[in-house]
């Protein structure tokens, strides 16, 4: 296979190894931990893996001989980048511990697990994959495990194979099976320890022990580096106003992280929209002033960023499209049946007042897609909806009010982007090069520690690499009980962006400043060669995170 110069050049890259993981290790538990809520009900869920100590790992003086392991690895959910470098740590640590060990990767996800595709990773394999983007070594997938039945039909496989340890790369909900993986193979002494590692770029799988969640770095920086070229081609031609949204449905970390590298006329924060329960008008007005603000000193042009899950945050539409599903999950034959002309006014028809009000006033094509892109269980679609052409449309619409109001002297010409898959599979960042390396060799730790049920986990991430501490956590810890699906369900609590947060707090002071000025800052691309201070930079949310501590 061909390679760029690029390709060549990362595949001589050495991650940056903490440290206390360069040498023999030993794990040195600390206090006990419970869940961040509901003590007693995933207490009972979990009754062989709850409560089980923090641990952290310390420079071992008289290492014992290590034994060979075989060990298995699963990619779970959507790609971020990095998650080569885990394998690869992991792959390195198994081997430090004994050269014989073996590692095997269950192809396209959990479901190869399920179904016994697997394949083992030799060296051979892992050395074309060190520093590169994807997860096209094993390839992903978004089968849950969740049964009683996949969990014995995998048992067959790992006991054929004679894989004491299997590691989960994955976000909240694989984490989570992870956990519910682990409490299982116990009850039933299987002999099989299972880990899991902080994967998702959305950055929503963080706490007080999870700093940050592997690709949110890289993705951010790539997102971050088209947003500024946008902004030097709107400060050059200065006609358009760019309407840009964001990967991130059930956060709005990404939105932030690129406000703050970035500095745009306008960021949204679902959080804060859901917190101040704001309408859909009150979004689309405070943005149509912004552009009246920036005419008003001659510059027709700007960006605003958008979260994909703007939509669910706004509590009045949140309640059109419950009743949207509800009417159209009962009434789904009927719906059908109508003519493609008549669909909107049937709807229009059998909505509430307030909620017909609100229908009428969106878009058709959103209107549209509010209608008819349901997912397998009857629900809107959300991720689907064209939020940046709503916003876009809408705020014509009020500039065309305030013109004819005398408010708004000026010309407006939008244009609009999505960027989330560009992000997902990019070469790694050498943060995330490193941190992921370290997340995989300190799994390998784990395992030679004979634990299960524990995410791995390497903190202080601001500091040099070199300077992380590393260790383990209870999966169970980050648990709390959600409603899914009509039933109360045992999962990892989701981090949202905090308004009482470093991160936010720094954007909310410069926002406004933002809006009225011409302030961009062009980021650029992923630097890999050069000074750290350049290359080496972790996510300005962590940065400013840990300012606060």
């Amino acid at each position: 296979m061909k390679k760029s110069a690029l390709q060549q050049a990362r595949a001589a890259y050495q991650p940056k190894l903490p440290i206390v993981l360069t040498g023999a290790v030993k794990a040195v538990e600390g206090h006990a931990t419970q869940s961040v809520a509901d003590q007693d009900d995933i207490k009972n869920l979990f009754p062989n893996t709850y409560g089980l100590p923090e641990i952290h790992f310390e420079k071992e003086a008289n290492p014992a001989k290590g034994t060979p392991v075989n060990v298995g690895v699963i990619l779970s959910g959507g790609q971020a980048p990095g998650g080569h470098n885990v394998i690869s740590g992991l792959f390195d640590g198994i081997k430090k511990v004994h050269r014989d060990s073996r590692l095997y990767g269950f192809l396209m996800g959990p479901g190869g697990f399920v179904d016994h595709q697997y394949m083992e990773l030799t060296a051979d394999i892992i050395d074309e994959f060190r520093n590169t983007g994807g997860f096209d070594i094993i390839g992903s997938g978004r089968t849950k495990l969740e049964t009683k039945a996949q969990f014995d039909k995998g048992l067959e496989i790992l006991k054929q194979l004679d894989i004491k340890a299997l590691v989960i790369i994955g976000g909240d909900d694989s984490n989570t099976n992870a956990a519910i993986l682990a409490e299982y193979y116990k009850s039933i002494n299987a002999g099989v320890q299972v880990i899991g590692c902080p994967k998702t770029i959305d950055g929503d799988l963080k706490n007080e022990v999870i700093e940050t969640s592997f690709g949110f770095d890289t993705a951010t920086k790539v997102y971050s580096e088209v947003i500024g070229n946008i902004q030097r081609d709107c400060n050059s031609s200065k006609k358009y106003w760019h309407f840009i949204k964001l990967m991130g449905r059930s956060a709005s970390h990404i939105a932030l992280e690129c406000a703050l590298q970035c500095q745009p006329n306008v960021c949204i924060i679902s959080e804060e929209v859901e917190a101040k329960k704001q309408t859909l008008n009150d979004i689309v007005n405070s943005i149509a002033d912004t552009v009246a603000a920036r005419a008003a000193n001659g510059n027709n042009f700007g960006t605003v960023l958008i979260p994909e899950g703007l939509i669910e945050f706004i509590p009045a539409m949140k309640v059109l499209i419950a009743e949207l599903n509800e009417l159209l999950a009962v009434n789904a034959e009927e719906f059908a049946s109508i003519d493609r002309a008549n669909q909107l006014s049937w709807i229009v028809d059998r909505l509430s007042a307030e909620n017909a009000a609100i229908f009428n006033s969106l878009p058709e094509g959103v209107a549209r897609q509010l209608c008819l892109d349901r997912d397998p269980h009857g629900n809107v679609q959300v991720s689907l909806i064209e939020t940046e052409k709503l916003l876009g449309e809408m705020v014509a619409r009020r500039l065309n009010d305030m013109k004819a109001e005398g408010r708004y002297v000026g010309k407006f010409a939008s244009l609009y982007h999505f960027f989330g898959y560009e992000g997902r599979c990019a070469d790694p960042s050498n943060f995330d090069a490193d941190y992921c390396y370290a997340l995989g060799f300190n799994a390998a730790c784990l395992i030679n520690a004979g634990v299960t049920g524990y995410m791995s986990s390497v903190r202080g991430l601001t500091n040099p690499s070199v300077q992380w501490t590393t260790g383990g956590i209870p999966i169970t810890m980050m648990m709390n009980m959600e409603r899914r699906h009509g039933a109360m369900k045992p999962v990892i609590q989701k981090a949202l962006v905090s308004l009482d947060g470093a991160p936010f707090k720094k954007f909310a002071a410069c926002r406004d400043a933002w809006a009225v000025n011409t302030d961009f800052v062009y980021p650029g691309p992923i630097q890999y060669f050069g000074p750290a201070s350049v290359c080496d930079q972790p996510s300005l949310t962590l940065k400013y995170e840990h300012e606060k501590r």
